[in-house]
Parts: C-alpha cells; structure tokens; sequence
C-alpha cells in the first residue's frame, strides 16, 4: 500500500474559462478570488490536510500569472509548473507533466472545482485493491449540466452518459482521479488528448473505478456558480 505523503499531486488549471470571464477577465479562473483568497489555494489546503506536500500545476492560459501569485511553496506545499504552448486538452497537459510526476500513482484534480471529500480515505480506498484509475464522484439531484457516471455494484464504471436536458438526479464525475503513472505515459504526446472524452471511456469496466462520495461540490466554471463560491467555503468553516 503507498503512502500519502508519497503522492504528487497535480492540478490542471490550463483552461482558459471562456464562460467566467464576463465575470473574471484578467486572471485564469484557478486564480478567481473567494473571500480574497485565489479558488486554488483552497485545494491547496485540503491537499496538506490530506498529507501531500508536492504539487505539480499543468498550466497554459496566462500560466505566468498562476506561477507568480504562488512561486515554488505554498505553506509546506512543494510547487513545479508544467507549461503547455498550446492547449492540449486535461490529458495532453497531464501528458506533458510526466516527468514531474514522481509517484507511481497520481492524484489528479481540475482546478475549477472542489469537493469537500476526505482524500485520505480515497486515497486509501484505491490502494486496496489493484486499480489503474479511479474516479472520485459525487450525487447531483440534476446531473444536466455536467453528463451522469454510471457505476455497477463493484463500484466499476459502467457508462458515461452525456449531459442533456431534464437528466434527473445521478453521480456525476467531481474532478478528482487517482491515476497510475504507467496509464499516464500511454497518453499520446503533443497533441490535444481529453481524460473524460478519451481516456476514461476508452477502458473496461475492470480498470475504471468509481468512488461515491456524497461531500459538497463545487465549480466556478460559469458566472452564476462563482457567484455561490463565497458561501459554499464559509459553510464549510
């Protein structure tokens, strides 16, 4: 069984956040501010109240401004940056951050999301049992916005069904994968490559796990979820 401190970590905060920025125009969306703090620097604390203390940023939309609010620590955090020239999509930028990726499992998070779930026992759950990947996900009561994950009694993902109108209540994907880095380096380089549209739906049922979680969650993708970000991390102190 690995050891937590021993995960790298690695956030993907590359995009460029085209719905927010009516609202958040002159920063990346990691950096949007909440209660006058940047929205990452909330993953970062839960990543060292979980015992991780090395982070890897894959960037690429205004990634200078990321790397200059945070430089290399943050508090007991170690920080490397994974710069894409280009957008290459969630698994094209993992991709090229391999060779800061010193696990051999990765925990992987978007940067425009949160979920208030307990990484230690996530982390935990994975190790359990041989798995290559593992989705984190948690239950909606309207999955229409995000697309609904469909898991079978062996909490083995069976289907990812695409978002639509009236979907009704489900699991939804949170943002927050444990991946091998032996999965990672078999992701084509160079080009534009999607985790949730290529790579998790390309494995069996065997090697995709799901995680229910039914923690609060959150993302600032559009203006009127930002909008309720304050709140939702007032409540959770």
């Amino acid at each position: 069984m690995g050891k937590i401190s021993d995960i790298t970590a690695a956030i993907l905060v590359g995009g460029k956040g085209t719905r927010l920025q009516s609202v958040v125009s002159d920063r990346p969306k990691a950096l949007a501010e909440i209660s006058g703090k940047p929205f990452l620097s909330y993953t970062f604390d839960q990543l060292i109240n979980s015992g991780i203390n090395r982070v890897v940023l894959c960037t690429g939309y205004m990634a200078d401004k990321i790397e200059t609010c945070f430089g290399d620590t943050y508090k007991s955090l170690d920080i490397q940056y994974s710069k894409e020239d280009e957008p290459l999509g969630t698994g094209g930028g993992l991709r090229l951050a391999l060779p800061h990726l010193t696990s051999d499992t990765i925990l992987v998070m978007n940067g425009d999301s949160y979920i208030d779930a307990d990484l230690d026992a996530y982390i935990n759950w994975f190790f359990k049992k041989e798995r290559q990947v593992s989705l984190l996900l948690t239950e909606m009561d309207d999955t229409s916005r995000y697309g609904k994950v469909i898991i079978n009694s062996n909490k083995e993902i069976a289907a990812f069904e695409e978002k639509s109108y009236n979907a009704g209540p489900g699991w939804i994907n949170a943002g927050v994968y444990l991946i091998k880095k032996a999965l990672i380096s078999s992701i084509p380089t160079g080009k534009f490559y999607s985790l949730e549209r290529d790579l998790f739906p390309s494995l069996t049922e065997e090697q995709n796990f799901g995680y229910c979680d039914t923690a609060r969650f959150i993302d600032i993708g559009t203006p009127e979820s930002y909008s309720k970000a304050e709140d939702f991390f007032n409540e959770k102190q």
